[in-house]
Parts: C-alpha cells; structure tokens; sequence
C-alpha cells in the first residue's frame, strides 16, 4: 500500500503546510550537487537567509530568480548602483542593501575562485570528504569553519560559518535528515 504524501516521515522543520517547502525537502536538500551556476545560486540566496528563516527566502525564490537574472554570474557581476537601487524596491526579495552589495560582490569573488580552480566545485571538493557526513544537530563545524574563514579571506561577505554549514547541507556534503527521516539513508549518495 502507498503512502499518503502527508503520512511520508520528514524532517521536524518541513513546514507540513508549505508544499514549496516540502518539495524542496524531498527534492533538493540534501542531494549531491556540483553544478557551479546552481552552487551560486544556493550561496546567494544563504547569504540573503542570515538573520531571517530558510522558508522566508525559499518562499521569495522565483522573484528572486528574476530579480537577479536567473543567478547568472555574469550578469550579476555587472550589477551597478542603479541596479541596487532597482533592486531596493523590487516587491518579492529581500531589500537589503548590504545584502545585496554582497551578492554582487560575492558573485565576483565566484568567478575569480573558478578561475583559480577549474570550478567552485573544484574549490568545496579541497574541503569536503567523498561521503556524506551524518550530523543532524550541529549549526557549524570545522569544515565550514575553514571554508567561511577562507571565503571572508578572499572578500565574500555574510558567508559566516553558520550560512555556509547551512549550505553544506544543502549540497549534501551533510546528511542532516534526521534519523526518523524517509530521507536520512544516503542511497550510496557520495557528495564528490
């Protein structure tokens, strides 16, 4: 007999009432990724996350997506003082100026890592073991503690140890489903 999509154990903060939020639960979180332009999408929208909840931000997504031109790197590179201001009263996304100077600075600092790397990828693999890592409860950790101070080294901002352990376990470098998870077996998922 199937389960019900409501009956499926997950995660304690799958908000049950947001479909959104669940199909980012069962989908996305967690899953192995390595797609550069996907990577800076996920870094960005962490760092527009500090201080305010994961949903709050997954809910703005979509606008956020169009108001950044679809996280590609290089235009947002070129993102200048009229576009912050455009930006200032974009309805739909987070309207931070400091936030928003930082992904523009942020998504330089991408681009020179890649070139020094091959790939942003390339730069995480430096970091981060083959497996998954099994931590459900920690908020930062010695990995993301190394790339945070390496990161805020080479001038990317809001990318505390805290946001960038918070995207680790986007990425699946953590499994941080929680034991009682239909998600907490990894499936033989190596991050590398």
């Amino acid at each position: 007999m199937e389960k019900k999509h409501e009956d499926i154990k997950r995660c304690s903060w799958a908000n049950p009432k947001n479909p959104l939020y669940l199909k980012y639960h069962d989908e996305e979180w967690g899953r192995p990724l390595h797609d550069d332009a996907r990577l800076l999408e996920l870094l960005i929208l962490e760092c527009f996350q500090a201080g305010l909840s994961w949903e709050c931000v997954l809910n703005k997504r979509e606008t956020f997506r169009k108001a950044f031109a679809g996280f590609d790197r290089d235009s947002i590179i070129t993102f200048n003082d009229a576009k912050i201001e455009e930006l200032m009263v974009t309805p739909g996304i987070i309207r931070n100026r400091a936030k928003i100077k930082a992904a523009i600075g942020n998504a330089i600092v991408f681009k020179t890592i890649q070139e020094e790397f091959g790939s942003f990828d390339a730069y995480l693999a430096g970091f981060c073991p083959k497996e998954p890592i099994r931590d459900h409860t920690s908020t930062t950790s010695s990995i993301s503690d190394a790339i945070s101070a390496d990161l805020r080294k080479r001038g990317m901002k809001f990318v505390g140890s805290t946001t960038i352990h918070a995207f680790l376990q986007a990425i699946g470098v953590f499994n941080s489903h929680q034991p009682d998870c239909f998600l907490f077996p990894c499936d033989g998922q190596n991050w590398s």
